[in-house]
């Protein structure tokens, strides 16, 4: 690239990275509000909660960067057009691929960002999130909870102690958990405390009983144990198993699962969609950015309208997005499905390479334009403000 795209290259770099941070701000405090519990009824300190609140951020990265590249693209291609830089460009015989390779070295970063996120960051922090929750909810339960205070540790499940020993024994506990649609369990104990091995984090129960109930108005099962281990780790997980989900592993192992993992057996469905939603997240920012400069780049007069082409840039992004996650979702049931958005993608690249390339300007069909002019008149005649005539 030389000075004219290393300027267009570090215009976009600047506005990508202001939209990216903004976006994910705004989400990420939004988030962070719905779990402010973790201070005021966990008692847990502010770092504690930022640092878990903070772990959903290379997820939000993931999902926003493609966006704030399209916006960030769109606004520097629109910036040019109006300061007549493009009209100038291309009258100075600029090809259009000396143009377009700033764009498409910002596609790269983000692809490669996106990459890491989805191969390794990402279920790196998934992981981490579920493990410190499970932290959380074991210092809840041996340092927080009061005595004789029943208090919630997760939804569906409810706890209680008599007293708590200074030695962190606790005595007199009482579990009722909801957690299973399936089954309703409560569990009395004389005594337990708290253990922590590689397997996870446990409350092991001493001298109790738990009561089953499959379904409302059935018999209970009443079983009398003498050591009973309740694993708080599945409380993170939903009420599930402690068995490492599809969204906690890495790329490497949903490509070569071990022999006897869950993945490849009882959840090869799941592995084959969650492997191919990670392949295909690379590939957008580099349809995205084909699609803008399609569009966008190409040089147009003060009569043509930038509008419709940028309505058209949005359209055809959202489209394409939305043909993926479609695609994702009936690959559950049908593998071939995730045919569908590599072949969108590669279609969409293909054409609009070849429309960069011939100079090709994509118009908004004249219908639609004509419609959403007339509508947008419509809009500003209704809400426009009344006058009234005076003598």
């Amino acid at each position: 690239m030389g000075s004219i795209g290393h300027y267009i290259f570090r215009s976009t770099l600047g506005a990508f990275l202001i939209v990216l941070i903004s976006l994910t701000a705004t989400i990420w405090i939004t988030q962070a509000l719905r779990d402010v519990d973790l201070m005021t009824n966990r008692g847990q300190t502010v770092l504690v909660f930022l640092g878990i609140t903070s772990l959903v951020i290379p997820i939000l990265v993931l999902i926003i960067a493609p966006i704030a590249m399209v916006i960030s693209v769109g606004h520097v291609l629109t910036k040019l057009s109006t300061d007549s830089e493009l009209i100038v460009m291309n009258a100075a015989g600029m090809s259009p691929w000396r143009l377009f390779k700033p764009f498409l070295a910002m596609a790269c970063v983000v692809s490669v960002t996106v990459a890491i996120i989805a191969a390794w960051l990402g279920p790196k922090s998934v992981r981490m999130v579920r493990d410190w929750a499970t932290e959380v909810r074991a210092d809840l339960v041996t340092n927080i909870v009061q005595p004789g205070r029943f208090i919630s540790l997760d939804r569906g499940m409810t706890f209680h102690i008599r007293e708590r020993l200074p030695n962190g024994q606790l005595r007199g506990i009482f579990v009722d958990d909801r957690t299973n649609p399936k089954e309703t369990a409560t569990f009395l104990a004389e005594e337990g405390e708290i253990l922590k091995n590689d397997q996870g984090t446990f409350l092991v129960l001493k001298a109790g009983s738990v009561q089953r109930q499959d379904k409302p108005g059935s018999d209970p099962a009443i079983v009398i144990y003498d050591r009973y281990a309740f694993d708080l780790s599945r409380l993170s997980t939903g009420g599930q198993s402690r068995n490492i989900s599809t969204r906690e592993r890495y790329i490497w192992e949903l490509l070569f699962p071990a022999p006897g993992d869950p993945l490849a057996t009882t959840q090869s469905a799941q592995r084959w969609v969650e492997l191919n939603d990670r392949l295909l997240a690379p590939l957008y920012p580099f349809a995205f950015v084909v699609i803008a400069y399609a569009y966008l780049g190409a040089p147009r007069t003060t009569r043509q309208s930038r509008g419709a082409a940028l309505g058209g840039t949005i359209f055809a992004v959202a489209g394409l997005r939305i043909v993926g996650f479609a695609s994702i979702v009936a690959s559950f049931n049908n593998p071939w499905a995730v045919v569908i958005p590599y072949t969108a993608i590669a279609a969409t690249v293909g054409f609009g390479l070849y429309a960069i390339s011939k100079g090709v300007i994509i118009e908004t069909p004249t219908a639609l334009t004509d419609a959403m002019n007339a509508l947008g008149e419509r809009i500003a005649r209704r809400f426009a403000p009344k006058t009234s005539g005076h003598a």
